[in-house]
């Protein structure tokens, strides 16, 4: 298959952003490094230079699937991904396409994209631009290839739903639509809706407060965590099922948070060997907590397979880095490895438990108690092949790539 940089960028290298980003950029330039919507990507075509494709990458999850064409089955509209799956009024989004030419396209065509009022068809965007920065007029496009183009625009403001369609143009006419249904009246090809908000409904925990603590050490087999339901974390991104399983269970009393996860793992590894060391760069499992659920001071604590412990305490969504690893949990964790630590030879996997000291999390309003409700979010980093391919997982889906997603966060019900 030829090479298709410009994609891969988009779908390989979602910044999953558990923990914060490296210690030595100061922090404006690790705000910086922190987009949380669709940008411009690098590595785009060089001038004159089309990409094409064999097949749609498996990476690729289409969220609207075309199935009509243009000029009696000349071009075929394969569908279009957007990004975030989540959209905001105000923020950018990023529309990949995907076409075929099943015979020799026309001459002279331009492409061109709306984003109307779902309802009316009355503009709200024009989006128009050059395929592939105007390295794919349609008349270079080869037979059998699929062609690919990814723009971004911003959601409107104060919009319902939209949509967005799509096409080519010459002078005063556009690229006749074979299908009736699946075309505006106007020639203009229905792509993806477009909805600002909603998302699947927040998950809950409904956490037992016990009667007698579990001990700590690594394992979870005490009796006591039976009584905690099992949860199984799915993708960060999307909430698909993940290539290594992972539960997790918690439980509470007066003054202690218990979490522990459980985690297959073929490789159990680290280099870690600091508190608050970067770990979440390498295998880690995590919480978020934010008790007073206000969606700005929260908890970030992570435990590696090698026991060592990262905690920060937030003000606002990623505030100041040293100042919030200042903060100290107090939190007791083992882990217990089921296998040879560090040793690429088969392992079974590892589990880890924590007890967090409640009093000293941020914004406590009070001693938890029947009924309570806070936000909060379970993670871990796996990496399916040392620094390379690297698995995010949550509770919580956030459909965005950053863990300090808070209005994702889930809720932690206390029972």
């Amino acid at each position: 298959m030829r090479r298709w940089l410009p994609l891969l960028l988009l779908v390989s290298c979602r910044d999953e952003q558990a923990g914060p980003r490296p210690r030595g950029q100061p922090q404006q330039q690790q705000q910086a490094a922190q987009p949380q919507q669709p940008q411009a990507q690098p590595g785009q075509p060089q001038q004159g230079q089309l990409r094409t494709l064999d097949a749609i990458p498996p990476q690729v999850k289409l969220t609207f699937q075309g199935t009509g064409t243009w000029a009696d089955g000349t071009v075929a509209y394969l569908g279009t991904m957007v990004e975030p799956a989540i959209l905001q009024p105000g923020q950018p989004v990023r529309l990949s396409h995907f076409f075929r030419a099943d015979k020799p396209p026309p001459q002279g065509y331009r492409f061109f994209v709306h984003v109307v009022d779902a309802a009316s068809g009355q503009m709200a965007v024009n989006a128009d631009h050059e395929i592939q920065q105007g390295n794919g007029p349609l008349e270079t496009w080869p037979v059998g290839r699929i062609v690919f183009d990814q723009h971004v625009f911003q959601m409107p403001e104060g919009t319902g739903p939209l949509r967005a369609v799509l096409g080519f143009w010459k002078d005063d006419g556009r690229l006749p639509v074979d299908q009736a249904p699946l075309q505006d009246g106007q020639n203009r090809m229905l792509g993806p809706k477009l909805e600002a908000g909603g998302g699947p409904q927040l998950p809950e925990y409904k956490t037992p407060r016990t009667a007698k603590a579990p001990v700590i050490d690594g394992k979870v087999n005490d009796d006591v965590w039976k009584a905690a339901p099992e949860v199984t974390l799915t993708a960060s991104y999307d909430g698909r099922p993940v290539s290594r399983k992972t539960t997790a269970r918690i439980l509470w009393d007066e003054q202690f948070l218990y979490v522990a996860f459980d985690c297959e793992d073929p490789d159990v590894w680290g280099t870690k060997r600091n508190k608050d060391d970067d770990i979440y760069n390498e295998d880690a499992v995590e919480v978020f907590v934010n008790a007073s659920g206000d969606l700005a001071n929260y908890n970030e604590l992570q435990v590696s397979p090698h026991n060592v412990n990262f905690d920060a305490r937030f003000v606002s969504r990623r505030s100041d880095l040293p100042t919030a690893m200042k903060w100290e949990s107090g939190m007791t964790t083992a882990v217990d490895v089921r296998g040879t630590l560090d040793d690429d030879t088969a392992d079974q996997g590892w589990s880890a438990e924590m007890k967090i000291p409640i009093a000293n999390l941020a914004n406590v309003p009070h001693a938890p108690q029947k009924g309570d409700v806070w936000r909060f979010n379970l993670y871990r980093l796996e990496h399916l092949k040392r620094r390379t391919e690297i698995e995010g997982q949550s509770f919580s889906p956030l459909f965005v790539g950053d863990f300090h997603a808070l209005p994702r966060f889930g809720k932690l019900v206390f029972e």
